[in-house]
Parts: C-alpha cells; structure tokens; sequence
C-alpha cells in the first residue's frame, strides 16, 4: 500500500510539474514555430533550417542532456543529435521528433500568420505547431519536469530530424552508417497522435509510399484547337486516361499487381468519424469498398498530388504538348514498398494511351512499418498513457509513412519502437491553420515523464 501510495505522489508532483510548465511550453513552440524550417532549398534558404537545428541543441542541451551535437546527413538536412548514457544495468529511452516543416501554401488561406503561433479558441495555430515541433516541445517538456533526479539513471537519446517531411532519407541512411547514434532499448517515435484530443493511441501499424512522377509528351509544341484538336493527341488528356485508371468506380485502388483486398485487424474506424475528421462534404460518399480502416491502414491507395498543366485562368485554345503529375503511392505493412512502385510504373506504361511518349521520374521509397507490442517497454509506455489521460488506451493504424521505423527496426531488432505524439484529428497538419491542442502536449509531456520516471523505479 505504501507503494502505491508513493508512486501515487510521484505522478501528482510530476503532473503538476508539467502543468507548471505549460508557459514554457508555449514559449519554445512560439520560437521554434517562428524559424521557417522547410528543408527545400528552392523555397526557404537553408539557413533557416541551421537555425532551426540550432534552437533544438541548444534547449535539449538546456533540458539535461549533456550531449547533443548537430550532424550532417546525407541528403545535406542537419540531424540534431543528443545522449546522456544510463546508469549501470538501466534502459535506455530514445525520443525522437523532427523539426523541419510542410509548406505552408497560400498564406491567404490562414486564419493568421503561419510562422506566429497564434491562440484562438484555446488551439495553438501556425505550422508545425503539431507536426512536429509541438512533438518536440512535448520532449523537452518531460524532460524539464524529471530535472536531473528524476531520470533515476535511465539513458536518454534525442533525436530531431531535419528533411521527414521532404522524405529524402538522410537520417535513415545515418541510421545505416552510425547505427551506435541510435541504440536504445525503447524508441519513442512522437511523429503520430492520438484517435481524438484527450484520447491515448498508440499507432501500431504505419503505410509506406512510393511516389512517382509521370510526364506525358504528344507534339512538338503547342497547336490550335480549333485547326487541330480531334487527331491531334492531347498531351493532358492522355494523362487524364492514365490517372483515371488508378482507381475503379468504387473508388478502390486497381494497380495492376498490387493487393487491395487487405483487412484490418484492430480497431474500427467509424465512418461518421471518418467523415468528421477528413472533412467530407454533406452528400458526398466515402469511397471504396470494405471498412474505413481496411482502406486507411491495409491497402494501398494511390492519390494524385499535383498536375502540371495550364490554369483555368489565362489557358489558351491550343492542345496541350505535354502535362505531368504527381502520384503518390501508400503502401500497407507486408507489401514490399519497392515491388509497388515497380507496379505503379508499369502500370501507367500501360495505360498510356495513343503511343504517347511517358517518363517516369521514382522518388526514394519509405517502407511500412508493423510494430512488435508485446515488449515490456510498450506495457509501461501504455501504462503511463493510461495514467496521464486518465483514460484506458486505444490501438490504431495510420496511414502515413515514416520511414525511419523501418530503417530502426532493421538496425536494431531488439528494440521496442513506439508511435505517439500530439498529432489528433483537428490539428489539420500538412494543411491551412495547423494547429494544437495545448493539452495535448501537456498529457503525452506527462506520460513520457512517468514513462522514465518508472522505468528509473521511481
């Protein structure tokens, strides 16, 4: 009973140590969010990205760990770095988030300035603000409120990534090249986040992708249409015939040789909250066969990202030589991501109408991930969700990639790989007013601090 009792204590004086912390908190997120650090040199001067880096050292530095350095990888983003080992026969904990951000798009579709993070109706606005420096604010919140005393000897790691959103692979391949850099008996991915706010998830399962570009090329150049349209082949309506053939009239994905029968086997996702949450418009359905999560978290889906082609406004009475598009392939856990994108290529190939001349550009590919849950590292970290949301937890899938998982999982087999974070529904990251939920950071600050404090015996 006295245990309990103590342990009870503990978790009350660290709650109130986060709470205590909140304004901090906001602090960091309002200078990190301010740094623009979107790791694509044709859009932001890669200094902003340095800076960003810089910010990072330097407050994990400040938080207790004594060694943190910034390391260059491959793809040239920087990777902010940082451990402080264990004491004997003690675990150690890897936290991992990134800094580096999404586009913002069109500033005019904001409800306030992207890079000023902004309070409206008790939400957090500006981007990153949850994917994923609200993550990384959540890291150093946990960490501040265990001080010194309250790791009990557990070994920390910090990892923040430059370039996850531009999906270039450098931490991975220093994953590869520098395997030491990243060896923890526990590894906390916080690039997730929970079913709903106030609702603990750990995500289990995560979708690959394998992303192509597609040109179509018909005519030396521009040609009237009224002169030549008919037998003339029309560049941007021939790759219209080969987008169109990614899917049936379901709505399901028809890659020729890619499995779109998968089955979920978790939790549900309701289609009224799938609707809520994506934000489908009032009449119009849900596509695709099967269960929602079957869909979103087993089967492959592929997904036109962008078209270059003339805009409405300004085009011309010409049929157009050329045109090109984005795809956008996920792929679930047991496809392998590379034979997919195989498909996806042979695929357009060969619905390309008219012997029009295709060229298909492949980005690198991001694997899916299954993670092992039976661990003693999940029970505690589940233990800790539980007690921090003072709810019971919930097991779900998601449908973007990370590719590190996988890259981590192969490097050290041993280790628990865990996804959570600040990421819930309404935070509408990748898109205008990214927000967060400033509880959010608070209960997973919390759970990650009880996490340490009770592996340490606290």
């Amino acid at each position: 009973m006295e245990d309990a009792e103590t342990e009870s204590r503990g978790a009350e004086a660290l709650r109130a140590q986060v709470r205590g912390l909140m304004p901090q908190a906001r602090a960091d997120l309002a200078e990190l969010v301010a740094i623009p650090t979107l790791a694509d040199a044709r859009q932001v001067d890669p200094q902003e990205c340095l800076r960003g880096a810089r910010w990072a050292r330097d407050a994990f530095t400040a938080a207790g760990i004594p060694q943190v350095e910034l390391v260059e990888t491959a793809d040239g983003s920087v990777a902010v770095v940082g451990h402080r080992p264990p004491a004997q026969g003690m675990p150690t904990v890897l936290l991992y988030s990134h800094y580096d951000i999404q586009p913002t798009g069109d500033h005019a579709a904001w409800g306030s300035d992207p890079f000023t993070l902004t309070e409206r109706e008790g939400r957090w606005y500006g981007r990153g603000a949850a994917d994923c420096k609200g993550n990384l604010v959540m890291h150093l919140t946990a960490l501040r409120a265990l001080g010194d005393g309250g790791l009990g000897g557990v070994g920390v790691r910090v990892v923040a990534e430059g370039s996850e959103e531009m999906g270039t692979g450098g931490l991975e391949q220093l994953v590869v090249e520098h395997p030491e850099l990243f060896a923890a008996d526990l590894i906390i991915i916080a690039d997730s986040g929970n079913a709903a706010a106030g609702r603990p998830t750990l995500t289990t399962s995560l979708r690959g992708n394998a992303n192509v570009d597609v040109h179509v090329e018909t005519l030396a150049g521009e040609v009237h249409s009224g002169m030549f349209g008919g037998p003339a082949p029309d560049a941007l309506a021939a790759l219209i015939t080969m987008l169109a053939s990614l899917r049936d009239a379901n709505g399901d994905t028809t890659v020729n040789g890619l499995d779109a029968c998968g089955v979920w086997r978790g939790a549900a996702y309701p289609e009224d909250r799938f609707r809520a949450d994506a934000g489908v418009l009032d009449g119009v359905d849900v596509i695709g066969s099967g269960a929602i999560a079957d869909s979103v978290w087993a089967r492959p889906t592929a997904t036109v990202l962008g078209i270059d082609c003339p805009p409405v406004v300004g085009s011309a009475a010409a049929v157009q030589p050329h045109a090109a598009a984005r795809i956008n392939l996920r792929v679930p856990p047991g496809t392998d991501a590379i034979a997919a994108q195989d498909a996806l290529v042979a695929h357009l190939h060969a619905h390309a109408p008219w012997g029009v001349r295709v060229r298909v550009e492949r980005e690198v590919v991001g694997r899916p991930f299954l993670a092992r849950t039976d661990g003693p590292g999940y029970a505690a970290l589940a233990d800790a969700l539980r007690k921090a949301f003072g709810a019971e937890v919930e097991y779900s899938g998601q449908g973007g990639a990370i590719p590190l998982c996988t890259a981590l999982a192969e490097q050290h087999p041993e280790a628990e790989i865990a996804l959570i974070g600040v990421e819930e529904p309404l935070c509408n990251i990748h898109a205008p007013d990214e927000s967060v939920d400033p509880g959010e950071i608070e209960r997973c600050a919390l759970a990650e601090a009880l996490l340490i404090a009770g592996l340490g015996g606290r």
